[in-house]
């Protein structure tokens, strides 16, 4: 036998063929290395895209501010260049994205002062936005008109991520980008009822001025639909899905709880006390999240409350009752037998109704929900079972509403034409 034979024989007897098995074993380990390899490839690769956005908005943030000295305005419009168009051209103030960068512009006015704004840096599905007074927020999904938030969406009411005003709706009657402090005397609330809102009163999301109040959910939808101000399709007047999203969201946060844990303790519910007896205006710093309620950290009355994505959005408990789209004739959740509106706990309900949107915590999907009570912060139901009239829904709370105030609270006594000093509204997108 020749050399080469004799080592083939033994090669061939040394290492006998791989069963299936084996060959399936070594297949799947093979997968989950290349699985670790792309998720950490992946990680590493969003990090720097991410670190290139917050780069970008940094710079260019800087550039709008000098420019902000130079003008006394933020710039109106950036040309295809992203280059100031106006109030004044000056290309010196160019902004500049890197590498496969690009940038969305939001002024807070269509005047020609633009007191602020919002610049959003995206790079395929990632994007990051800062304004005049923030530090960059990263990891959004979408890009929101001046004044708004992003939402995550929520499989429990089918919605999808959207945008939200970050404060309740206000009127501008200067043009001045800002919401404004006229007000029905003794509330601290734009009254709607006797300046309505028009195409000289613009609707604006800004923590400066008095909340839209005065308003019925019939005006408070015309309204909505109208926003113009970088929502050039698609605004609305916030639903139920929406509000419940919304409430899902910042229940589900340890941040809003009192303890810092979910179902311990209470999340806050806002300006509720009556301490101011009035409506009451926001600050541009969220963690000025007190301001103007009287109270310190650790109160129930704080003003804020933060999504899991990060983003911040103010008084969605307490200062007004926000008008959502909902609207129901009869089929009310309440008592069975109860003849009148009454408050009550969403523990006592025992007549569930025939709402399209659930509104009880034991359908949020968060332990222990089915159990809250107004000792957990989260608001009380104002119903009547046995109502048949024709109602619109609407939500959280007014500065006088003590404890009954919160993220699930629920008002089914007005008609949509309703108008009432304490009843305001919140666009959506």
């Amino acid at each position: 036998m020749s050399l080469r034979n004799r080592i083939k024989a033994g090669v061939n007897a040394e290492l006998p063929a791989f069963t299936i098995v084996e060959l399936l074993v070594v297949i799947v380990v093979i997968g989950i290395l290349a699985a670790i390899t792309v998720v950490s490839y992946t990680g590493i690769s969003n990090k720097a895209s991410l670190a290139s956005l917050t780069a970008d908005l940094n710079s260019a943030s800087k550039l709008l501010g000098l420019y902000n000295i130079e003008y006394d305005s933020y710039p109106t419009s950036l040309d295809g260049d992203y280059c100031p168009a106006a109030p004044q051209t000056d290309t010196r103030y160019c902004l500049k994205p890197s590498g496969n960068n690009s940038f969305t512009y939001y002024p807070n006015s269509t005047t020609s002062k633009a007191v602020d704004f919002a610049l959003y840096v995206s790079r395929g599905n990632l994007n990051s936005r800062v304004n005049s007074t923030g530090a960059p927020t990263q990891a959004l999904t979408k890009t929101c008109p001046y004044g708004f938030i992003v939402i995550p969406g929520s499989s429990t009411y089918g919605t999808s991520d959207f945008c939200v005003m970050k404060y309740e709706a206000k009127a501008d009657d200067n043009d001045d980008g800002i919401g404004d402090t006229n007000r029905n005397t003794g509330y601290n609330t734009w009254p709607a009822n006797t300046y309505p809102i028009s195409a000289t009163r613009k609707l604006v999301s800004t923590p400066q001025g008095y909340p839209v109040a005065y308003i019925s959910q019939t005006t408070a939808t015309t309204a909505a639909s109208s926003y113009t101000n970088g929502c050039a399709t698609g605004c609305h007047l916030i639903t139920e899905a929406e509000w419940m999203t919304i409430a899902q969201n910042v229940l589900s946060n340890p941040v809003n709880w009192s303890t810092n844990t979910v179902g311990s303790g209470y999340i806050y519910f806002g300006h509720s006390d009556n301490i101011p007896a009035t409506a009451i205006e926001a600050s541009s710093n969220d963690h000025d999240d007190y301001i103007n309620t009287d109270n310190t950290a650790g109160s129930n009355q704080k003003r804020t409350l933060t999504l899991t994505n990060g983003e911040v959005i103010w008084d969605l408990a307490g200062n007004i009752c926000e008008w959502t789209s909902g609207q129901t004739t009869g089929g009310q959740p309440g008592v069975s037998g109860e003849t009148s509106f009454v408050w009550k706990e969403w523990t006592a309900v025992n007549a569930p109704g025939a709402l399209t949107v659930s509104p009880f915590p034991s359908d949020i999907e968060l332990s222990g929900a089915g159990a809250w009570s107004v000792a957990y912060g989260v608001g009380r139901l104002l119903s009547n079972a046995s109502d048949s009239v024709f109602r619109g829904l609407y939500r959280g709370g007014y500065w006088a509403n003590g404890s009954s105030a919160g993220v699930l609270a629920l008002y089914l006594n007005l008609t949509p034409a309703t108008a009432y000093y304490t009843l305001g509204f919140r666009v959506a997108q």
